[in-house]
């Protein structure tokens, strides 16, 4: 008997410590393209907050250096490659938020994909 409840709480710490491990992998990004774009119409500032969305398209050779469209006034741009490729899901942190010609151009950092 003591030998099953030895096996029973060993089964239910694995699983318990993978589960913990498994959620404190996945990130959870403050805003979505759409919500993002709705906090930015509805004059909310963004800069600091994580974004997750999928790329549309993919302009390497912007005016404002790589581009990544998503939403739709909302450029993601930054001056290094970020490495991905149209219908690439990506999560970034946004660091500066400026609006030129109704649309939305936003610089960012730790640029991963999902």
């Amino acid at each position: 008997m003591k030998k099953i409840f030895k096996i029973t709480v060993l089964v239910i710490t694995m699983f318990c410590l993978t589960f913990v491990v498994t959620a404190c992998g996945q990130k959870k990004a403050d805003y979505t393209a759409k919500t993002a774009e709705s906090a930015l119409n509805a004059g909310k500032d963004i800069e600091g907050k994580t974004v997750k969305f999928k790329v549309e398209k993919l302009e390497p050779n912007s005016t404002f250096g790589y581009n990544m469209e998503a939403g739709k006034h909302l450029n993601f741009v930054s001056n290094d490659n970020p490495k991905v490729k149209q219908g690439d899901t990506v999560f970034l942190k946004v660091k500066k938020v400026t609006s030129t010609m109704g649309s939305y151009v936003i610089s960012y950092s730790d640029l991963s994909k999902q």
